[in-house]
């Protein structure tokens, strides 16, 4: 555990698992539930993990997200090992989607992973590169 963080909570997420997808959310929001945060907070917390969760699943080999309470913010972040986002400007707009059409048809890859992940965090930093995989880290002031 790092630091003066409270609570800590590392899920390891496989490409192309969807049997699996969402469990870390799920996780994630039962235990925030457990321990009284706000509502609100849990709402932006679970859409935020829940988009990086499905972006691995979908689009990269492996990943991992780690779930960290610190006493002011909660903070995730998601890594994986996959193709990385070649059009990262792209890729933050709505509706902009890489995602295949098999994934498309399952209801996945709509293409508001990357925006519903800005949108619910306070903060949110993207490093990516081709080949290799993305890291991103989200950050929800308490």
């Amino acid at each position: 555990m790092n630091g003066n963080a409270r609570l800590e909570m590392r899920f390891q997420v496989n490409g192309n698992d969807f049997i699996q997808a969402g469990e870390a959310s799920s996780k994630i929001k039962r235990t925030l539930q457990q321990i009284g945060i706000d509502s609100r907070v849990i709402r932006r917390v679970v859409i935020s993990s829940y988009e990086a969760e499905m972006n691995i699943t979908i689009h990269a080999y492996r990943g991992e997200i780690l779930f960290t309470i610190w006493p002011n913010l909660i903070q995730i972040v998601a890594q994986d090992e996959g193709p990385g986002i070649s059009d990262l400007e792209a890729a933050m707009q709505e509706g902009y989607s890489t995602a295949p059409e098999n994934v498309r048809q399952m209801g996945f890859g709509a293409g508001m992973g990357l925006p519903n992940m800005k949108k619910n965090t306070d903060e949110m930093q993207i490093e990516t590169e081709e080949g290799r995989g993305t890291r991103i880290t989200m950050k929800i002031y308490l």
